[in-house]
């Protein structure tokens, strides 16, 4: 303890007050207020002494605490019930354990979505890139015959569009799940969020000969963002058109209450088997009845883009008889 510059400081200053109020005592007042003044000045220099060491070995803790926390011990608590400036810094200190523990947290669990991402984004590309390495080995063929090489070059150009779109889904995803996207809260008429999403499946549903009915109330609004709220709902749509046959029914209704603004979109195609149905908004999911082609990503980024807006969606389905796709966007309270 006396290698610290403060507590030799202390001593002198406590010997040297001692020595002087001892001597003056001696000289004005007489020996026995002498004597009374050294004990005095002895007692509160030991007084002085115990409470510094005590200071000392407290912060030496903390300074064992701190070098714990640095190693990645974000277990500690070193609170304890008393008042004083210490005590302060111990409650402090603790705070930041635990920030540090959490920020340890979120970056193990980012590390882990990124290991998946990029396992996901590995195991959808190697199909389409396989497949395209074993067309340009074809193409080479010099005796190729004119349709079969136009055939390969058509499917060459299927797969890049595939793996393009799959690389920009992937890309949109990996923004929401980083928080880098800002949705807009602008108030959108919902029959104008309907239109703009039905608009690229007409063609689709027209092929198909499915007939779409629209109902709502034509004064409904929603806060949110009208160009990602459109795409989410264009994948819900999509997923609707693929799983119903010619000739079948699509059907969107919405509303507003003082609550919230919900969407419902329903088909009557194959439904979603009970097994599958928990798990439709997983990336990457492939139910039984999922078509060939399916990457299982425009559920997911529909969950994502709803619920990053004070959002919420349930789906129910019946195999055989149809699903039903219930969105709700809550109102923010002011």
């Amino acid at each position: 303890m006396l290698r610290n510059i403060e507590i030799r400081w202390l001593l002198l200053a406590l010997i040297t007050i001692s020595a002087l109020g001892t001597i003056f005592s001696a000289i004005f007042v007489s020996y026995i207020a002498a004597w009374f003044v050294l004990g005095v000045a002895l007692l509160l220099s030991a007084t002085a002494i115990i409470f510094t060491w005590w200071r000392y070995r407290e912060i030496e803790r903390l300074s064992g605490f701190l070098q714990q926390i640095s190693s990645g011990d974000f277990q500690l608590d070193v609170r304890d019930n008393r008042e004083g400036e210490l005590s302060l810094l111990k409650t402090q200190i603790y705070k930041v354990t635990k920030m540090l523990s959490e920020h340890g947290a979120l970056l193990t669990e980012d590390k882990g979505k990124l290991t998946n991402a990029i396992s996901d984004i590995s195991h959808q590309l190697k199909t389409p890139l396989t497949s395209m390495m074993v067309m340009a080995d074809l193409l080479r063929d010099s005796d190729l015959d004119d349709a079969k090489r136009r055939e390969f070059i058509r499917n060459l150009h299927t797969q890049l569009e595939r793996m393009d779109w799959l690389v920009a889904s992937l890309l949109k995803l990996s923004k929401i799940d980083a928080g880098t996207i800002s949705f807009k809260q602008d108030r959108i008429p919902v029959s104008k969020l309907i239109e703009k999403a039905v608009e690229p499946l007409l063609i689709p549903m027209d092929i198909k000969m499915q007939d779409l009915q629209i109902e709502g109330d034509p004064n409904a609004v929603f806060s949110g963002d009208l160009n990602w709220t459109a795409e989410a709902l264009i994948n819900i749509l999509k997923n609707c058109v693929e799983h119903t046959g010619e000739g079948g029914k699509l059907t969107i209704r919405y509303g507003e209450n003082a609550l919230y603004t919900d969407i419902t979109i329903e088909d009557n195609g194959s439904g979603i088997s009970r097994k599958d149905l928990p798990y439709i908004f997983k990336r990457f999911y492939k139910g039984e009845n999922a078509a060939d082609d399916s990457v299982g990503i425009g559920l997911a980024m529909a969950y994502s883009i709803i619920t990053s807006q004070s959002g919420g969606i349930e789906v129910a389905s019946t195999p055989g008889e149809g699903t039903r796709f219930h969105i709700k966007f809550y109102k923010q309270v002011i």
